[in-house]
């Protein structure tokens, strides 16, 4: 019930153009109804032998009628799809609106097709809302009381037997084929998810699949999700099918009443016999107001089950909230974590305990770690996409809980291991990072971030597409490319999370070359767990299990012969890739 009021209230702004397209839509009936009694009238006053003239106004009705059910179909169909299209874009406004605050612990909760199921099928099953739910009943009512009132000009008798005719098809017959879809409607959308789910799982890891002998297993499971999908739909197709059939023996049986109801009159002198075959024939055609009725509980469930869905992420509670009073742009851009721990959940473990660190404005200051140490929370906690459990995280000495998300993300420029290439040009992922950058501004983060040669050597150049997650590329050219989007972002402060990740040894290290120009005048926080070439850095923190257990330069940190020095002399190094600066081999020479 929550979900049909929540559509009810999205559609209510547009209730001027709703009550046109109701307007349109019963004009569009009664038209039909005029056609067919006045071409029944017709026949039988021209079977008389009447005068021509006498004929010219029933003449012009069936001309009338006939035009103007096919214009009043036309404007009834502009208006109740124009009405339902703005709809749907409010309801995908909507979506969007709920969903991006809860990025990206969503993804921690929900898979990626099944997301995109909701925000594509479910939202486009909301256009049955208008067309399929609320129209038909209120038409219906509309044609009942129209049509009813001209019936009881002649006798009151034939309005009964139309209303009956009518709650029978309306109510009955719904009543009916409700009981029998047994949730059909509820089922279609689950298993429509599912099926997605499962389909969209099998793309991605298609490579694995085939790799580990499971694509037989998977493609079972898929086959089996697909033939209970196909038995929900034709189920429904069978009741759709047994609900046109009764409302249409419905139909008849009403138009035969009225026939016999009629015929008696006529004997006892109280009808025209003329008007007898108007009135069956127009009863007859009133019926195509009752037809869309039948299934309006099957989209109903439809709709609710798919607006369930939405709102189950559109009232999700997202992991930060920003707060209204928020400072203005911070005067220096240092960064301190004070006794900070956090945790992805309360039964998690901690992820952080206790850190403090610092990092002065125009500081570089490097973490380092095996894999799950806690650097990368670290920077989901920096870009707020999670709020720390306790402790202070400041930003210009001023707390990150007092701005925005998107004010803190406008200071930040991030380059991670995995970052995500649209199915776009190059030219376009790297606007990303700044729409209104110039040509020369594009050219220049490209040949910083060494990936300019590349791109001149593709037949398009910048506008060459570059696939699904950036398939057409190497994981070397993929990196460059986010590197190329910081360089042209150009924020103050500056975040490699594992930024060389996936690049040779000579692109590497010419590529850090412009990272460590780069990282002038900004604030620089390097995330690695490769220890070569930090000794620019102006403090390194070694991080255990969410706890800073040493902390110093690279020099202090190799002669303690702690937990770094153990890092350091398990780092993959071989003759062929090693490039040690000066200040490397003095401190192992003093060791």
């Amino acid at each position: 019930m929550k979900s049909t009021t929540w559509l009810i209230h999205l559609i209510l702004p547009y209730w001027r153009r709703i009550l046109l397209a109701l307007i349109l839509s019963a004009l569009t009936i009664t038209s039909h109804i005029g056609l067919m009694a006045t071409s029944a009238y017709l026949l039988a006053r021209a079977a008389l032998h009447p005068p021509v003239l006498d004929l010219m106004v029933t003449i012009v009705g069936v001309r009338f009628f006939g035009l103007s059910r096919a214009v009043f179909r036309y404007l009834e169909r502009y208006v109740s799809h124009d009405v339902t299209f703005r709809v749907l874009s409010r309801i995908r406004v909507k979506f969007y609106q709920g969903l991006e605050p809860l990025a990206p612990a969503l993804l921690l909760n929900f898979r990626s097709a099944d997301l995109l199921r909701r925000i594509v099928a479910d939202v486009e099953t909301q256009q049955n809302l208008f067309l399929k739910v609320l129209s038909p009943p209120i038409v219906a009512l509309l044609v009942l009381c129209g049509y009813g009132f001209f019936l009881a000009r002649y006798d009151m008798r034939f309005t009964v037997i139309l209303a009956a005719s009518f709650l029978m098809a309306g109510l009955v017959i719904p009543w009916l084929i409700k009981s029998l879809s047994k949730r059909a409607g509820h089922h279609l959308i689950t298993l429509r998810a599912e099926l997605n789910s499962q389909v969209g799982d099998s793309l991605l890891g298609i490579t694995e699949l085939a790799a580990y002998g499971q694509v037989q297993s998977h493609l079972e499971k898929i086959r089996n999700t697909n033939q209970k999908l196909t038995n929900h739909q034709r189920r429904v197709a069978w009741l759709s099918a047994f609900s046109l059939a009764l409302t249409g023996m419905l139909a008849n049986l009403s138009m035969w009443m009225i026939l016999v109801l009629g015929i008696i009159l006529v004997e006892k002198g109280k009808l025209s016999g003329v008007n007898l075959g108007m009135l069956a024939l127009g009863t007859l055609s009133s019926f195509e107001a009752l037809f869309p009725l039948a299934l309006v509980p099957h989209h109903l469930e439809q709709n609710r089950a798919a607006a369930d869905r939405l709102l189950e992420l559109i009232e999700a509670e997202p992991a930060i909230k920003d707060h209204e009073a928020v400072f203005a742009k911070p005067q220096e851009m240092s960064l301190t974590f004070h006794e900070v721990s956090f945790k992805y959940g309360e039964s998690e473990p901690w992820a952080l305990k206790q850190l403090s660190l610092q990092i002065a404005e125009k500081g570089k200051v490097a973490i380092v770690g095996a894999s799950g140490a806690g650097k990368t929370s670290i920077v989901n906690l920096l870009l707020r996409f999670w709020e720390y459990n306790e402790g202070r995280i400041e930003l210009g000495g001023q707390s990150l809980q007092q701005y925005t998300q998107e004010e803190v993300r406008d200071f930040v420029g991030v380059v991670t291991q995995r970052t995500h290439i649209f199915n776009a040009t190059i030219r376009e992922n790297l606007l990303l990072a700044k729409p209104g950058a110039s040509e020369e501004e594009l050219i220049l983060a490209s040949q910083r971030a060494k990936l300019h040669d590349f791109v001149q050597s593709l037949p398009k150049g910048y506008d060459s597409l570059v696939g699904e997650g950036g398939f057409k590329l190497s994981g070397g050219q993929r990196q460059r490319l986010a590197i190329a989007r910081v360089l042209l972002k150009n924020a103050p402060i500056l975040i490699l999370d594992e930024a060389m990740e996936g690049l040779d040894p000579i692109t590497e290290r010419d590529v850090l070359e412009e990272v460590y120009k780069l990282m002038d005048g900004r604030t620089t926080l390097v995330i690695t767990h490769h220890i070569s070439g930090l000794e620019r850095m102006d403090e390194i923190l070694v991080l255990d299990q969410g706890q800073v257990v040493e902390h110093g330069k690279h020099r202090e940190l190799l002669q303690k012969k702690g937990f770094y020095r153990k890092l350091w002399d398990r780092r993959e190094v071989t003759p062929s890739i090693q490039h040690r600066t000066k200040e490397t081999e003095v401190a192992l020479n003093l060791l």
